[in-house]
């Protein structure tokens, strides 16, 4: 029988194992004994731990740049989106508020508050501006003093053409009393022709040069007022245009010179001036009953009529200009101010037209999406569906109880692919 010992160490999972093995080998009869075999040597060495701080950094790596990745390729996935989404072309309309009677309106139109009576009043004289009486908003009345220019040469010119007028008359005493005299010397003989005429000459030069003298007092006189800058009609003072110190010219003839120091209005004047199509002309005439509504109040009207169609056209715009006058009207009423004017059936009454106001919106500016009636605001070129509720309908027009407010910008219009935040353009 042959011995062989085999001595052998294994490293599992960490664990360190020691086996000592003594194998007998029988090779006759294949017996395999097992003796003395030392089993205080299998033991698990704890003290012994597996650590790989490089591959756990490793991984951590790895982990970040497959994060990384995504966060970008998500990134350019939404902006390629957002480049390549598509935009509906859409009209835009406003939410307004309306009075009911416009369902009897025939014709809408828009317009200015214009003063009939304004003028910017300004000096016939060049000079420096040294008082001015008025600011905005005063009322003045015609032939007030609002503003004088510096007169100071004008006085002087002035002084000097009464002073030549003063010498002139003194002369044509002498020269008055020596023409009779030589008449008077000519019928006895003592003096010729000549000096008759001489004398009644000078006598005739001077009655001259005292005219001469009167016109040039005349014109300092003149030039005097005109340093001075009157109202020409009774009205309010609505902008000033040139300030204590300045140079003042007629029609701005200085290079640095204002031409008009203040500008006034007759506001007893006020009236609303609006374009109207030649194609709608026709349905407007002299007296009609109008409803004038301010952009600045648009929850208070006033009753107008139409005032006067001027007799002319607009060859650029196709339009007549129609003046709208006010039946009545307050302190509110500005001129400048935009307007909107409705010329009315001649069946309405005016106590349709002090109705309440309402919000309308154009029948084409909602729709229903999932059993809602809804419309589309406008914001930051997107689509933004929110939930309407209507009231009374009119022509062309709808009641708007909730869900808009005054101002509103909507798509007049809703597509059928239109849904909610689509991206949209809106065309003219």
């Amino acid at each position: 029988m042959n011995k062989n010992y085999f001595n052998s160490s294994y490293d599992l999972n960490g664990k360190c194992f020691y086996i000592y093995f003594i194998r007998n080998f029988n090779y006759k009869g294949m017996e395999v004994e097992t003796s003395n075999a030392d089993l205080s040597s299998l033991k698990i060495d704890r003290s012994k731990k597996s650590k790989n701080p490089e591959l756990k950094n490793k991984y951590i790596k790895i982990f970040g740049w497959v994060l990384t990745i995504i966060v970008i390729l998500l990134i350019i996935i939404f902006g390629f989106n957002k480049i390549t989404e598509p935009t509906i072309d859409v009209r835009s309309t406003t939410a307004t508020i309306q009075s009911t009677s416009q369902r009897n309106a025939i014709l809408t139109a828009s317009g200015y508050v214009v003063a009939q009576r304004k003028a910017a009043v300004a000096s016939k004289g060049m000079g420096r501006l040294v008082y001015l009486g008025v600011v905005e908003g005063d009322k003045v009345f015609t032939n007030q003093i609002i503003a004088m220019l510096e007169d100071n040469d004008i006085k002087a010119q002035l002084a000097q053409a009464q002073a030549n007028l003063k010498v002139v008359e003194a002369e044509l005493s002498d020269a008055e009393n020596n023409y009779k005299r030589q008449k008077q010397l000519f019928q006895t003989g003592s003096t010729s022709q000549v000096e008759v005429e001489a004398a009644e000459f000078r006598y005739k030069r001077v009655l001259a040069s005292i005219e001469v003298a009167k016109a040039q007092i005349l014109s300092a006189e003149i030039a005097l007022e005109n340093t001075l800058i009157r109202a020409p009609f009774n009205g309010t003072v609505l902008s000033k245009n040139a300030d204590v110190g300045e140079v003042v010219a007629p029609l701005g003839a200085g290079i640095n010179a204002k031409a008009a120091v203040v500008t006034i209005a007759d506001m007893n004047s006020l009236q609303v001036e609006a374009d109207v199509s030649e194609s709608n002309i026709e349905k407007i005439e002299v007296g009609q009953d109008c409803q004038i509504t301010l952009d600045a109040y648009p929850d208070h009207s006033y009753n107008g009529f139409v005032a006067k169609i001027v007799p002319t056209a607009d060859r650029g715009k196709a339009t007549v200009m129609v003046k709208i006058g006010f039946k009545n009207y307050d302190k509110k009423v500005l001129p400048e101010m935009s307007a909107k004017v409705l010329f009315l059936k001649d069946n309405n009454k005016e106590n349709t037209i002090v109705e309440k106001p309402i919000l309308v919106i154009p029948k084409s500016a909602f729709g229903n999406r999932n059993g809602n009636t809804v419309a589309y605001k406008i914001i930051n070129d997107r689509a933004v569906e929110v939930n309407i509720k209507l009231g009374k309908e009119f022509d062309s027009f709808v009641e708007v109880l909730s869900g808009l407010e005054n101002g509103d910008q909507i798509i007049e219009k809703i597509p059928e692919e239109l849904k909610n935040n689509s991206k949209i353009k809106v065309i003219k």
